[in-house]
């Protein structure tokens, strides 16, 4: 649990660093009609945090449950691959995002809430319930706080690329 922990701060300091000295008109300038800008990914990002923590907390109010072996097998790391696009499900779509400061501010609160509910419940309980994932199928809590992670590498690699098609280098 500790490198899953080390994992989600280090990238979640390299993005939070990458988007906070964006100059603020290309902050919501998508490069495209049918792309994102870079709010809307940070909004995206804290959208899914919020879901899947609070997924992890209903979870744990549930008495343990098995997720199958070979779905433990799974390696999250191909949640940062972008060789595939996937469409968000509409829960976790960015709609008019907030100002960058205040959505940071969110995204730094649900990331030490996170990491709260996980030194609290800790690796074995975690590893005991069933987090639904839309693309990925069931998986257990250690994986859905790690998938958080590489998930946020996904679209930190992304935020980069918009940046290179509006303007900054």
């Amino acid at each position: 649990m500790k490198s899953t922990l080390r994992r989600l701060d280090t990238v979640h300091q390299r993005l939070a660093t990458a988007v906070s000295v964006v100059d603020p008109k290309l902050l919501s300038k998508r490069p495209a009609e049918n792309e994102w800008s870079v709010a809307e990914v940070v909004q995206h990002l804290c959208l899914v945090e919020e879901r899947v923590l609070n997924d992890l907390k209903k979870n744990l109010e549930r008495p343990p449950v098995k997720v199958g072996f070979l779905k433990k097998l799974l390696p999250m790391q191909l949640v940062s691959l972008r060789i595939k696009r996937f469409n968000a499900p509409k829960v976790v779509r960015p709609s008019n995002p907030p100002p960058l400061k205040e959505m940071l501010r969110n995204y730094d609160e649900l990331r030490v809430s996170l990491k709260e509910l996980c030194v609290q419940a800790g690796r074995e309980r975690l590893s005991k319930i069933c987090f639904k994932h839309p693309a990925l199928g069931d998986l257990d809590g250690v994986q859905a706080v790690s998938m958080v992670a590489f998930h946020e590498q996904r679209h930190l690699k992304q935020i980069r690329e918009i940046l290179k098609k509006v303007g900054r280098t």
